[in-house]
């Protein structure tokens, strides 16, 4: 099985960018998207051109603003509607679906805001999913993928002295908070197979930043410790376009 995670930055202007052919290199049977940025009938017309897959989408009630798109090619066993457990705010980032022997969550995590005005909320956030995690961990195993809006290590981020608590993505609150769910039983994927990789999935759209390669490791597939035995390989796309992220893929056997 190939999952991939994809933050689109707009599931409306990615679409115009080749995404469609993007999707078909990759050969996801289970794709999820983060930063939709638009209401559920438009982000499923937006994506009509893959209909093998079956689409489940989770809008923000604010237009043009945050929303996760699920869309996968076996029928999962349910779609867990979790607003009341983690996304109050009605902000869209998250869909949880059940396969038959895991749970996989697609989740896009608050930004810390341009000045930090969000931290508090986000640190409140990380604990409800996290709460949430062990939830459904007690059940059955996880694959949580998405964009956590956290370097979670210094080798996760092109300039990190300079940013250590001063950048949303890389304070102590939002580190502590990927600690908390590495110490609960789950492991950070990609880092397991690329102990000392300097490898970003994301690129501010100033400066010129990509073609520079100054970046940010921020999207990960974290899974259940029992399931890493499985994983045959985990990798990040940059050579996808579209967005200022990039897609990253897990394989794995279930």
């Amino acid at each position: 099985m190939r999952i991939v995670s994809w933050n689109v930055n707009s599931v409306r202007a990615i679409i115009k960018k080749d995404f469609i052919a993007s999707v078909k290199k990759l050969e996801p049977d289970i794709l999820c998207l983060q930063e939709t940025k638009a209401a559920k009938k438009e982000v499923q017309k937006a994506l009509l051109p893959l209909n093998s897959y079956l689409t489940y989408c989770n809008s923000a009630e604010k237009k043009g603003y945050s929303g996760t798109a699920l869309l996968s090619k076996n029928k999962p066993v349910k779609i867990i509607g979790s607003i009341n457990e983690v996304d109050n705010d009605k902000e869209g980032r998250l869909i949880c679906a059940e396969y038959s022997n895991f749970y996989l969550i697609n989740v896009y995590a608050p930004n810390a805001g341009q000045k930090l005005e969000r931290l508090d909320y986000k640190k409140t956030w990380n604990s409800h999913f996290l709460a949430y995690l062990k939830k459904l961990a007690s059940i059955k195993p996880i694959i949580a993928c998405g964009d956590f809006n956290v370097a979670h290590h210094p080798i996760d981020l092109k300039n990190d002295k300079a940013n250590y608590n001063k950048t949303a993505g890389y304070t102590q609150i939002e580190i502590d908070g990927m600690d908390a769910i590495i110490n609960s039983g789950f492991v950070d994927s990609f880092r397991f197979f690329h102990t000392k990789e300097e490898a970003y999935t994301f690129w501010n759209y100033r400066f010129n930043a990509r073609e520079k390669n100054i970046g940010w490791r921020i999207d990960y597939f974290l899974i259940s410790e029992k399931l890493i035995n499985k994983v045959k390989s985990v990798n990040i796309h940059p050579e996808f376009f579209g967005s200022d992220h990039c897609p990253i893929s897990l394989d794995i056997d279930l």
